[in-house]
C-alpha cells in the first residue's frame, strides 16, 4: 500500500474564526486587553499632570449620581474604606466588561473595537468634569490607552490557541495564557506604579517650607488633668495624629494645589468682592483653637470623629475686608474641585463662636488629604455642611438660592453636631476577668460643651470621671471603674451637654441629620 493509502489516526485542525479560540480564552483576553488600557491609563496620570485616572474620573461620576441614601450605606458597610471600594468594584465592572468584550471580539473584532472606545470615550467625559484636569491631556492618554488595549486584544487573539476537532488542546495553550499573565501582570504593576505617582503629587511641603507666620493668639500646652489616655489603655487621645484622623470626602484623588499660584475668592452678596492670595491670607492675624469635628455619617459608637489643634486665620476676619450684606442668610465654601457646602451666616457671625480658615493641623501645614493649603473649620457643624477642604471660593448668597452638595441627596441643611459619646474600652463582646475594670471613652456636642457622662451597668448608670475640658468647642475623654463580676453584662454610655440636654436612648440612622442613641456592648466576665 501507498502511504497515502493508510488511514490516518489525526484529525485536521479547524480554522474557521468560530473555533479558533474558546470562549473562555477570548475572554480571557478581553480581561488582559481591559486591564492593560486600564495600567496605561493610570501610569500616565501619574506621569502626566493634568491626565487624571479614568477609574477615579468614572467614580467620581458615580458619586456625583448616588441617590439619596447611597452614602450612609456605602460608609457603614466601608467606612473610611469607601472610596477603595468604589473604586475595586469599578475596576471589577472593567473587567468584566472586558471579558464580554473579548467574546464580541471572538466573533467580530470591530465591533468589539467600537465597544471598547465607547467606554473610553465616557472614560474621558468623566475625566473632563474635573476642573483640575487638563482636556488635552486628559484626551491623549485616553487615546493612549485605547490603543494599548486594542492593540493587546489583537494581538493575544491571534497568537490564541486554536483546537483539534476532536476537542482536546494543542500546546500553544501554555504561551496563550503566558501572554495574557504577562500582560495582566505588567499591567497591575503600571496600575500601581501610575497611582502611587498620583498620590505624590498630592504631598505637602514640610513646615520649613511654606511661609506661614507664628499665631499671634496661641492656646496654651496640655495639662495632664486634659488628656487621661496616658494612663487609661485603648482611650482615644485628647488630641488625635493627622495620620489617624478620620477622613470623608467624595474626592476619589485627594486635589494637587499649588500654595504659589492658589487664591480665595469671596464674592455674591458683598460690598466688594475679594480675592486673596495665600500670601495674603497668612498675613492676617492668625490664631490657635482646639475644634471637634464629625462627619454626619457617624453611626453610634463609629470613629467618624476627631480632635485636633487648628491653626488659621478667623473667617469673620476674611467676610469683613469683603463686607457682607444684611440680605445674606447663607455662606457656602467651594472647593476646587467644585464640592459645596452652606452654612447660615447667622451661625458663622455669632461671636461666641470661632470659625476659621485653616491653613495648619496639629502645628503642620494642613495635609493634602485634610485639606492643603487651606480649609473651613466651623465649631458645633457637621462636615458636610461647613468643613470645605481645598477651598477656593466662599459665596455669600441666601439660604434659597443655594444648595450645598449633600443636600438634594437627602441630608439636612442645617446639621448642628448632635450630643454623642462613644465607649472605646473595653471593646463589644470583650472576655473580661473578675475584678477591677476600667470603662473610658469620649464624648463630644461642640459647641455647647459635655458637663456630664454616665455609664450603665445592666442598667444602673452612675456618673463617670472627665477629663479637663480644652474648651466646649472639643471632646472630652471619661472613665469609670468597674468591679466586674461573673456572666454577661451591658454596658452603656449617655452624654449630657453645657445646655442641659441628655442624649436620647432611641436608635436612629444618621440620615438626615445626625445617628442619635445610647452606645452600648455586650460583655463576658469569667
Amino acid at each position: 500500500m501507498t502511504e497515502s493509502a493508510i488511514p490516518s489516526t489525526r484529525r485536521p485542525v479547524t480554522h474557521s474564526p468560530d473555533s479558533a479560540l474558546t470562549p473562555a480564552r477570548a475572554a480571557v483576553a478581553g480581561i488582559a486587553a481591559t486591564a492593560a488600557a486600564l495600567g496605561v491609563s493610570e501610569l500616565l496620570a501619574g506621569l502626566l499632570a493634568g491626565a487624571t485616572s479614568l477609574v477615579a474620573a468614572v467614580g467620581q461620576l458615580v458619586i456625583d449620581l448616588q441617590p439619596p441614601g447611597a452614602k450612609e450605606v456605602v460608609v457603614a458597610l466601608f467606612g473610611t474604606n469607601d472610596k477603595l471600594a468604589l473604586e475595586l468594584f469599578i475596576v471589577g465592572v472593567s473587567l468584566t466588561i472586558g471579558a464580554g468584550l473579548g467574546l464580541l471580539a471572538r466573533r467580530s473584532f470591530m465591533a468589539a473595537a467600537l465597544v471598547f472606545a465607547a467606554f473610553g470615550i465616557v472614560g474621558f467625559l468623566a475625566a473632563g468634569r474635573d476642573p483640575l484636569a487638563s482636556t488635552l491631556l486628559v484626551g491623549t492618554a485616553t487615546l493612549i490607552a485605547i490603543g494599548a488595549g486594542l492593540w493587546v486584544l489583537s494581538w493575544l487573539l491571534a497568537g490564541g490557541e486554536r483546537v483539534t476537532e476532536t476537542g482536546m488542546p494543542n500546546w500553544s495553550r501554555r504561551s496563550f495564557l503566558v501572554r495574557a499573565g504577562t500582560v495582566t501582570a505588567a499591567a497591575v504593576v503600571a496600575g500601581v506604579a501610575g497611582r502611587r505617582l498620583l498620590e505624590g503629587q498630592s504631598v505637602a511641603p514640610d513646615a520649613g517650607t511654606v511661609d506661614i507666620p507664628p499665631p499671634s493668639d496661641t492656646v496654651p500646652a496640655l495639662a495632664p488633668d486634659q488628656d487621661l489616655s496616658p494612663t487609661v489603655a485603648d482611650l482615644t487621645p485628647i488630641v488625635m495624629p493627622n495620620d489617624a484622623f478620620y477622613r470623608i470626602d467624595t474626592a476619589l484623588l485627594t486635589p494637587t494645589v499649588d500654595a504659589a499660584t492658589w487664591s480665595l475668592r469671596i464674592f455674591g452678596l458683598v460690598d466688594r468682592e475679594t480675592t486673596l492670595t495665600f500670601e495674603q491670607l497668612v498675613a492676617l492675624p492668625l490664631f490657635e483653637q482646639y475644634v471637634t469635628i464629625a462627619c454626619v455619617s457617624n453611626e453610634v459608637g463609629d470613629n467618624l470623629v476627631g480632635n485636633a489643634k487648628w491653626t488659621g486665620v478667623r473667617l469673620r476676619d476674611v467676610l469683613d475686608i469683603a463686607g457682607v450684606q444684611a440680605g445674606a442668610t447663607q455662606l457656602v465654601g467651594r472647593s476646587v474641585d467644585g464640592w459645596t457646602a452652606g452654612m447660615p451666616t447667622a451661625w458663622v457671625m455669632d461671636p461666641s463662636r470661632e470659625p476659621m480658615i485653616a491653613v495648619k493641623m496639629n502645628d503642620e501645614p494642613l495635609p493634602p488629604r485634610h485639606g492643603y493649603p487651606a480649609r473651613l473649620i466651623v465649631p458645633g457643624l457637621y462636615g458636610y455642611v461647613s468643613a470645605t477642604k481645598w477651598l477656593a471660593e466662599l459665596e455669600l448668597t441666601t439660604l434659597e438660592a443655594v444648595d450645598g452638595y449633600w443636600i438634594p441627596r437627602g441630608w439636612a441643611k442645617e446639621a448642628p453636631i448632635l450630643t454623642q459619646s462613644r465607649i472605646d474600652t473595653p471593646p463589644y463582646a470583650a472576655s473580661l476577668q473578675p475584678g477591677r475594670v476600667p470603662i473610658a471613652g469620649i464624648a463630644w456636642a461642640p459647641d455647647r460643651g459635655i458637663s456630664k457622662v454616665e455609664v450603665g451597668i445592666d442598667g444602673v448608670f452612675s456618673e463617670a470621671q472627665l477629663s479637663r475640658p480644652i474648651s466646649d468647642a472639643t471632646w472630652v475623654q471619661w472613665v469609670t471603674y468597674w468591679d466586674a463580676t461573673p456572666g454577661e453584662h451591658i454596658l452603656a454610655v449617655r452624654a449630657t451637654d453645657g445646655t442641659g440636654e441628655t442624649q436620647t436612648e432611641q436608635r436612629t440612622s444618621p440620615a438626615p441629620d445626625g445617628a442619635r442613641g445610647w452606645h452600648t456592648i455586650k460583655v463576658e466576665v469569667g
